[in-house]
Parts: C-alpha cells; sequence; structure tokens
C-alpha cells in the first residue's frame, strides 16, 4: 500500500527590515488562515502581521511548508 504525503501550506510574511525573519501561519492551498485552530499567542501575531504590511512586513506569500505532520 502506498502513502502519499499529502502538501501542506503556510502563510509567510517577511519582514521588511530584519533579512530573514518571518511570521509564519498554516493555511490552505488559498492562502486561508483557520483562526480558530491558531493558539491565542499565533492569532495575536497573525493579527498583528496582517495589519503592519506594508510597514514592517511585506504582503503574505502561500508557500509549501517544510514541516513534517
Amino acid at each position: 500500500m502506498a502513502i502519499t504525503a499529502q502538501a501542506t501550506y503556510e502563510l509567510r510574511f517577511e519582514s521588511l527590515f530584519h533579512s530573514g525573519r518571518a511570521l509564519t501561519f498554516p493555511c490552505d492551498e488559498r492562502g486561508e488562515v483557520h483562526l480558530d485552530s491558531l493558539s491565542e499567542k499565533a492569532r495575536d501575531n497573525y493579527l498583528y502581521a496582517r495589519a503592519v504590511v506594508g510597514r514592517e512586513f511585506c504582503p503574505p506569500a502561500v508557500c509549501l511548508s517544510d514541516r513534517l505532520h
């Protein structure tokens, strides 16, 4: 029986000022983050990142996640 790996995605907010710094959140292939599945801290960070796009973070990009699930 073959096991097929399912692709997982993340929404990535890259810092405008600190190379390599980013906030990432699990999402679907369309970039939709399910807020109810996030911890309180992650949800706060997600809402913050969205609010400061263009001032602290680049617009988010949907990326394949390299995390194992």
